[in-house]
């Protein structure tokens, strides 16, 4: 009984995400007839978030045909391919601060928002509940490193710059982003490999029934729907990001609200409603997992891979974040070690996970534009 009404939810939501993608054409109509930046910022947001949905699934039914451990791999990789779609469009349009403030946005959301809400209905549901010490506090020892991986070209900057040229100094300002980000993306290879040579399954997984065999048309359908999402979201990603300058002049919201708070919200939904899903079914190591393993692989893999599209266009993005994203930064990533420390979690964690989180926002929310 338990797993029909769970298999019901299921087919509920993924329906109910679907219904947004009538926001598609809205978008696109609503720009051809230029009804209005906010309008068209708001209907290209909504449809990002099924469009995500859609790939999210599709690349689990590829997992399921692949193994487990290169499906967790796929699943990552393709887990943030809204999000980095949306930043590569916007590394296109010069909105480098954006991009910053997206990345700080998405870690903060993981290690805040997404864990700070599966722990609470996750412990309102089922009390305490435990998960896997060894792994969660390893990743969550990653986590204070790929920080202060971001935090060091910040801190060192001005010594970076110097009293040289201008030019002088932007060319070991960059030179500094880029050797930092091959660093870390060397970083984040040796992790998949460990993670590939040392899996961890939970007890509770192990006990599941298996997974009905994948057939290659179901193979073939998801390959398409993986290619078509991908394809629609470039297509909203290019309108959603033509929009957003006009629209934080219009709505009065700092470039650093809509990039630390808004777009990651898009991008990464539906990923956050499947990691909220299995805390609801005592499933905290994969939820867990989500929320540090999506945060790691924004900062480890999503930030170096934009530092070097970002050669391609005028303005390269630097890994120099200003104070208070910093301290943003250093906050979500303190908190959430010490929620995975102990391998227990209960409500009240998760409602403190969430309180910071609001607090943050709320601090971005009143900062002017301009710093």
């Amino acid at each position: 009984m338990q797993s029909d009404s769970s298999n019901t939810f299921k087919l509920s939501r993924f329906l109910n995400l679907n219904l947004l993608l009538i926001c598609i054409p809205l978008a696109l109509a609503a720009r051809a007839a230029a009804m209005g930046d906010v309008l068209v910022f708001a209907l290209s947001g909504l449809a990002i978030i099924p469009l995500s949905s859609l790939i999210g699934g599709a690349t689990e039914t590829i997992a399921e045909k692949t193994g487990p451990q290169i499906g967790g791999l796929l699943n990552a990789t393709l887990g943030n391919a809204a999000e980095l779609i949306i930043t590569i469009f916007a590394l296109k349009e010069g909105l480098v601060e954006l991009v910053r403030a997206s990345i700080v946005g998405s870690v903060l959301g993981n290690l805040l928002l997404v864990m700070g809400a599966s722990i609470l209905v996750g412990g309102l549901r089922h009390g305490q509940q435990n998960f896997e010490r060894r792994t969660a506090s390893l990743n969550a020892t990653l986590v204070i490193l790929a920080f202060l991986a971001l935090a060091i070209p910040s801190l060192f900057d001005p010594a970076v710059l110097g009293h040289d040229a201008i030019d002088v100094g932007t060319h070991r300002e960059l030179l500094f982003s880029v050797g930092i980000a091959a660093v870390m993306i060397v970083l984040y290879a040796l992790t998949i490999i460990y993670s590939l040579r040392h899996p961890f399954t939970s007890p509770i997984e192990a006990e599941e029934a298996p997974h009905k065999p994948v057939t290659s048309t179901m193979l073939r359908n998801a390959a398409l729907m993986l290619v078509g999402a991908t394809i629609a979201i470039v297509v909203m990603s290019e309108t959603l990001v033509g929009t957003v300058e006009p629209v934080v002049k219009q709505i009065g919201l700092s470039e650093f609200f809509v990039g630390i708070i808004i777009i990651p919200i898009i991008g990464n939904v539906a990923e956050h409603v499947v990691a909220v899903q299995v805390a609801l079914k005592n499933r905290m190591d994969l939820s867990l997992g989500i929320s540090l393993g999506s945060s790691l692989q924004i900062a480890l893999f999503v930030t170096p891979v934009l530092v070097f599209i970002s050669l391609l266009f005028p303005k390269p993005l630097l890994l120099v974040f200003n104070r208070y994203e910093l301290i943003a930064l250093a906050t979500a990533s303190v908190v959430a070690m010490l929620v995975s420390q102990d391998g227990e979690s209960n409500w009240l964690e998760g409602a403190e996970l969430l309180a910071v989180y609001l607090i943050i926002a709320l601090a971005f929310y009143v900062i002017p534009g301009a710093l």
